[in-house]
């Protein structure tokens, strides 16, 4: 596949890109280059390898889910600047946030 001024333009437009006419000429060079190294990638045998996952092969190491020691709503209200006895209180904003 080659690339021309047409396909590059769609390309461009596609990814929505402002390419100015002056980077059209490198542009399709630097593309054409790429299109013809990918091609080459073709040539490489495959045959028996399977597809990767993961480019690591070291695994999560899961922990148990357990119920620990937790705070308790009054504890955690306890040094609140503003709360009701249940939530914090934080000051309400509506509003542009230009201003």
């Amino acid at each position: 596949m080659q690339i021309d001024k047409e396909t590059l333009r769609k390309i461009a437009h596609l990814a929505r890109l402002e390419i100015q006419p002056q980077d059209e000429g490198p542009m399709i060079n630097d593309l054409n280059n790429i299109l013809t190294w990918v091609e080459q990638l073709n040539e490489v045998n495959t045959e028996g390898v399977e597809p990767l996952t993961n480019m690591s092969l070291e695994e999560n190491a899961f922990r148990e889910d357990e119920v620990k020691d937790h705070i308790v709503r009054e504890d955690a209200l306890k040094n609140a600047p503003d709360q009701d006895g249940t939530y914090f209180r934080v000051p309400k904003f509506l509003g542009n946030s230009s201003s």
